[in-house]
């Protein structure tokens, strides 16, 4: 069976979730295409850009819990769907408003973890080509260290401050251990430290060069798995950017598929185990909404934003530490 669905206008089901209708890549960190990611979204804050996130079904989307800071007040943010260039408008885009933000309630410090929230849409998602589901798989057992998967973004790069085009770059999966073996290095943290909790872990690149960096945290980190996209991670924190040994620290996607069973925002969770062929494609299943209003929503007023953010931030020079 074809991975590719129409909308729902023409279609009797949803659409298959991790499964772009427009595919083109160029590796190393570059513009994407239009569509390629259409699960990506901006967040924005009293109208101006200030995080990612991604669409998981046709009410929730998620992103990090840091990203609300600013304020805890619905009604500041608005979510823009379907997204290419940011400063310039196109028909593909779709403009949501807030009705709940959803923080998980043992947020403190995005180094400490806990570092997601859900965003609920006042209006259900209408499907289009460039606006679809991205799937969440079950475990993280199959996304293993060394594994080539995508952070986008609307990122600082060497050149631009602030590109207007939805950037990409490629960044391979690294394990807690060699993580923290990084971190520790020309570091004054105790070795029996593990500088990252048990629901976060690191994607980049030894050397760095290319990383997320400041402004667009909450972003997704995805990984393709026998044909179907999954995201696997949310940009959080870091040390620097694109720094040597300094590799980004993600949330934990799979770790919190309780946490997002709560909400009725685990439709798209896959069990990436179950599939044994090239054609298994997930479908997604009716979505039952809760309207309880969870005592999570809120930050700590002691909680520290640990940067403005992460953008994606892609370095194409060769840079060097003593």
């Amino acid at each position: 069976p074809s991975a590719i669905v129409s909308p729902p206008t023409t279609a009797s089901v949803p659409p298959a979730c991790g499964s772009p209708l427009i595919s083109s890549r160029i590796v190393g960190g570059s513009n994407a295409t239009d569509g390629e990611w259409p699960w990506q979204i901006s967040s924005g804050f009293k109208g101006s850009h200030i995080c990612g996130g991604s669409v998981i079904s046709n009410r929730w989307i998620l992103t990090a819990a840091h990203c609300f800071e600013n304020s805890w007040s619905p009604s500041d943010y608005e979510v823009q769907l379907g997204a290419y260039q940011l400063f310039q408008t196109s028909p593909n885009e779709i403009i949501s408003s807030v009705e709940r933000i959803i923080v998980n309630s043992e947020y403190v410090h995005p180094s400490n973890g806990a570092d997601i929230a859900l965003l609920n849409l006042t209006s259900p998602i209408t499907y289009t080509k460039y606006i679809l589901p991205i799937c969440l798989p079950s475990t993280s057992d199959s996304f293993n260290e060394g594994m080539e998967c995508w952070v986008t973004g609307w990122g600082t790069t060497v050149y631009e401050a602030k590109p207007h085009t939805l950037q990409e770059v490629m960044t391979p999966l690294i394990s807690r251990a060699s993580c923290n073996q990084m971190y520790h290095l020309d570091s004054q943290t105790s070795a029996s430290i593990e500088i990252s909790p048990s629901d976060q872990i690191c994607a980049g690149f030894a050397a760095g060069q290319k990383d997320s960096c400041q402004g667009d945290s909450g972003g997704p980190l995805v990984c393709k798995l026998q044909g179907i996209w999954y995201q696997i991670r949310i940009v959080s924190w870091g040390e620097g950017c694109a720094d040597k040994n300094r590799p980004g620290v993600y949330t934990l996607v799979p770790a919190y598929q309780s946490w997002l069973s709560l909400y009725s925002a685990t439709e798209n969770t896959i069990k990436v185990d179950s599939f044994n062929t090239e054609n298994s494609v997930p479908t997604t299943a009716t979505t039952t909404q809760k309207t309880t209003t969870s005592s999570s929503s809120y930050l700590s007023n002691s909680a520290l934003l640990f940067g403005a953010g992460f953008l994606l931030c892609i370095w194409n020079i060769v840079m060097t530490k003593d």
